[in-house]
């Protein structure tokens, strides 16, 4: 067990990385009550075309990492929501782009909560008649974000920045490609990236680091897997430029949503240069447009923003991109001062007080986890 100290922000983190492959890492909090753990898998809505090994690539179909998130839960004894409700914990789960990440958090039975976890993640469940139930069941789903204006600028957006890579996919899919999911890809689809090698468990609360560590390499002594085989993935070459430099939906809302990125040009950032990356661009629209930010007030006291506005980025070895903006009366008159404070900026660089604000807010983040 490896002892990771980072003194700057207080915390000290524990790691081991199993012989099946499976990385554990576990954050003690002495004096918290509440414990969360992940169980997340290298595998998300874009991992459509790969190969394992040496055998040839293999398509799939859009939105098969999120249908197979929904069919884990799926257990021959029943729902396994069930069981964490019956054992005090609230349980989630979710699919990006590039993860799939299973979750619970509770304050008692933390070690069977665990185990819980652990088990029903790697025990799937897969027949041909839960696989066409849960058919319906995501196309409702579809179909519910379709009518949902916050989605649609958001996916629309991603959809007008890239040409090629499969980021523009909706998460989940469409109607049609989800129609083509079958157990057998499901098998496929699990057997390729729910290896523990391409997994990791994350522990943080109020837990004894041992015991955790005694706990899952016990629970993982206990299971069998093949040797893992490299994955690899593979994208069309996507060009630098934009596909669409504007698009537009109409949808009843009670006002207009203006959505905004920035597709980067450079990309291949892997490991610590990826996160410097990610962490320095974050830190540039705190300080930009972030809420304490005297351009995001001067927007909010004209009226052409609400509390509804913020920034997010995504990076990942193949793709970055920034997203900016939320509810507008003026999508025209906001877009005209975003760009006259980017020009400000570029020219005079940001603002030292912004900056500093945000560089503390980053590190408060870091130290409240």
């Amino acid at each position: 067990m490896e002892r990771l100290v980072y003194s700057d922000v207080r915390e000290t983190l524990y790691r081991e990385v199993l012989p099946n492959g499976l990385e554990v890492i576990v954050l003690p909090k002495e004096g918290f009550r509440k414990t969360y753990a992940t169980f997340s898998t290298r595998y998300g809505s874009i991992d459509n075309r790969f190969a394992v090994g040496d055998r040839p690539p293999i398509e799939v179909p859009d939105g098969i990492a999120h249908f197979l998130e929904h069919k884990m839960f799926e257990e021959p004894t029943g729902d396994i929501f069930a069981t964490f409700a019956s054992q005090g914990a609230s349980a989630n789960a979710f699919t990006s782009f590039d993860r799939t990440v299973y979750l619970f958090s509770a304050t008692e039975q933390i070690e069977k909560n665990l185990v819980t976890l652990l088990d029903f993640v790697q025990h799937p469940y897969f027949t041909d008649e839960n696989v066409e139930k849960e058919k319906g069941i995501i196309e409702q789903e579809i179909n519910m974000y379709r009518d949902n204006a916050d989605w649609r600028v958001y996916f629309g957006l991603i959809d007008a920045m890239y040409h090629n890579h499969p980021i523009h996919i909706d998460i989940a899919g469409t109607v049609e490609s989800i129609r083509q999911i079958d157990k057998a890809t499901l098998y496929r689809c699990y057997e390729t990236f729910y290896h523990p090698g391409n997994m990791m468990l994350f522990v943080v609360g109020g837990v004894d680091a041992e015991r955790i560590f005694g706990l899952v390499r016990d629970n993982q002594s206990r299971k069998s897997f093949p040797p893992q085989e490299e994955i690899r993935r593979f994208f069309d070459a996507e060009p630098e430029s934009v596909k669409k430099p504007k698009t537009k939906a109409v949808l009843p809302v009670s006002l207009p949503k203006c959505m905004f990125g920035f597709k980067e040009k450079r990309t291949g950032f892997t490991g610590r240069e990826l996160q410097r990356r990610e962490a320095a661009t974050k830190l540039m629209l705190e300080s930009l447009i972030g809420p304490s930010s005297p351009l995001y007030q001067s927007l909010y006291d004209d009226n052409l923003i609400s509390d509804s506005f913020g920034h997010e980025y995504n990076s990942a070895p193949d793709y970055a991109f920034s997203v900016i903006g939320g509810d507008t009366p003026d999508p025209d008159a906001l877009l005209d001062r975003f760009r006259v404070a980017v020009d400000r900026a570029l020219a005079d660089g940001l603002q030292k007080t912004s900056f500093e604000r945000a560089k503390r807010k980053k590190s408060a983040v870091i130290c409240a986890c």
